[in-house]
């Protein structure tokens, strides 16, 4: 019997099974950042390929939240109107709508990967003056940002909190805090990025506050019953950065903070590191948090295999796996996989003289 194919519940939630979609940027949200038919299709379709769990790209708090000028927002009551149709799809379809919340710090304000330009966006041409932990920029290419002082990092917490409360008005099911890929809440958590000697800064409990205060705020704002994720960066892969160890901390901390599931992915702080990738490279951070933290887990990083999937759930290193790259290239990929592991392969009816 295939392990990946079995339901996971959280807090008051099942999915139906062990495989989500990762969030993924995609750079087509229209003006303010409001979703388009683009994220309708884009996510109804691994909903319809039959993962358990469906979760955005990373989703603006606020509009100086935002990676670039295309990112989605949940900002105002106008996104939850936008939302609604495509989390009411997802549901349809039998999966889990998520929606990843997310504030760039000091990544944001730049263009997409496709634009003729690269870097910091002018204000010119749609662009902010980002902010962070410092005034230092990400790349020199990049804006500089302005430090946030204790009142702007209250206006993030609170900013996090109303989003994940627009989200339960907007359909969706299950919330994860964005605080990972060097983004504002990994900025602080990181003594690379986090030089300051205010109660946000120094020590790990002064560098883990935002995140945790974010975590309380949003759990408090949906309540008992919804799942709350937390993606994290469990490693920068750097000399005196951030390791797997103070993950495991930190993991533990989360979850007494409300969390349910500790998303581990890694980077995306340091331009250089020298990350080893390759097949379920960040496999291992999830396992470890799992085993040394005793809490639940979600593993991404390469993962395209149905055994591969398989063995990571049955060998108890992760219990949920997140698929990026993968449904990106493949939306039906877990109705395959459970045809390869001898699994019923989640099909809607719709499509059910195909298989």
């Amino acid at each position: 019997m295939s392990v990946l194919f079995t339901p996971l519940t959280l807090r008051q939630v099942t999915l139906r099974n062990r495989v989500a979609m990762a969030p993924m940027c995609q750079y087509s949200a229209g003006p303010d950042g409001l979703p388009t038919d683009w994220h309708r299709v884009h996510l109804g379709a691994r909903a319809v390929g039959g993962a358990g769990l469906v979760i955005t790209e990373a989703t603006a708090v606020l509009p100086e939240g935002r990676i670039s000028p295309r990112d989605t927002g949940l900002w105002s009551d106008a996104h939850v109107d936008a939302w609604r149709p495509i989390t009411a799809f997802v549901a349809e379809a039998g999966a889990v709508p998520a929606v990843q919340l997310a504030h760039a710090g000091f990544k944001a304000s730049t263009y997409w990967p496709w634009a003729p330009a690269q870097g910091g966006v002018p204000d010119a041409e749609g662009g902010w003056t980002p902010v962070g932990p410092g005034s230092e920029p990400f790349l020199p290419t990049y804006r500089t940002p302005e430090a946030l002082d204790a009142a702007g990092i209250a206006r993030v917490v609170d900013a996090f909190a109303t989003a994940a409360a627009r989200a339960l008005a907007a359909g969706f099911a299950a919330v994860e805090v964005h605080a990972a890929h060097g983004y504002l809440l990994h900025e602080f958590l990181s003594p690379l990025t986090n030089h300051r000697d205010d109660d946000y800064g120094g020590d790990r409990a002064g560098r883990t506050r935002p995140v945790l205060e974010v975590t309380r705020a949003v759990r408090a704002a949906v309540g008992d019953d919804v799942p709350v994720l937390v993606r994290i960066s469990a490693t920068d892969w750097v000399p005196d950065g951030w390791t797997p160890a103070d993950s495991v901390l930190l993991a533990r901390d989360l979850v007494a903070a409300g969390a349910d599931l500790i998303d581990c992915s890694s980077g995306g702080l340091a331009p250089h590191a020298e990350i080893p990738i390759g097949p379920g490279y960040q496999v291992p951070l999830a396992a470890r948090v799992r085993r040394e933290a005793g809490v639940p887990t979600g593993a991404v990083g390469l993962i395209t295999e149905p055994e591969q999937a398989e063995a990571i759930v049955a060998d108890g290193e992760a219990d949920l796996v997140l698929l990026g790259r993968e449904l990106l290239r493949d939306p039906y990929w877990p109705r395959r996989a459970a045809a390869a592991l001898g699994a019923a392969p989640p099909t809607p009816p719709q499509y059910r003289r195909a298989w």
